[in-house]
């Protein structure tokens, strides 16, 4: 049995039908091919599959495909431009050398963007305590942080 879905990801409307039980990170990986959002733990432990649903940042193994009916998701995918110039957040990463293995990269982006929505100058102090459920395997926090720090300064007005 399935169910009927329509939302908005990344700008485009969708509409599927998913089983009731379809997380959302299965829905946006295996039917939508949107690759970027990783699975770690599949507990919510890791973040690696975080996504902003409607404006604010989840864990999108620890939600329902159909919670997210007529929501608004994006995924790291989604926050570039159309024409495929990278936001600030995702320079700055590349910059300050911010990742190493990339797997929680995604996470980490979408989670520091999250951040800045709610404080647009942090300190190191708070960047570490915005990004605290996004675990690193290959242990990057002192770059992510400065990379974090130098998006928040180059996106300020």
């Amino acid at each position: 049995m399935t169910t009927p879905l329509v939302l908005t990801v990344n700008g485009q409307a969708v509409s599927v039908e998913v089983h009731p039980r379809t997380l959302l990170v299965e829905l946006l990986r295996d039917t939508l091919r949107l690759t970027g959002t990783h699975i770690g733990c599949d507990t919510g432990q890791c973040g690696a599959c975080t996504v902003q649903l409607d404006g604010r940042a989840v864990k999108s193994c620890t939600v329902l495909a159909l919670q997210a009916q007529a929501s608004e998701v994006t995924t790291i995918e989604g926050i570039a431009t159309a024409g495929g110039e990278l936001h600030p957040m995702q320079a700055a990463f590349k910059e300050y050398h911010a990742l190493q293995c990339g797997f929680c990269t995604p996470g980490m982006v979408i989670s520091a963007l999250d951040l800045l929505k709610h404080n647009a100058n942090p300190s190191e102090a708070d960047v570490r305590q915005g990004l605290d459920g996004n675990l690193c395997r290959c242990t990057g926090y002192h770059n992510i942080v400065k990379a974090v720090l130098a998006a928040a300064a180059a996106m300020r007005p």
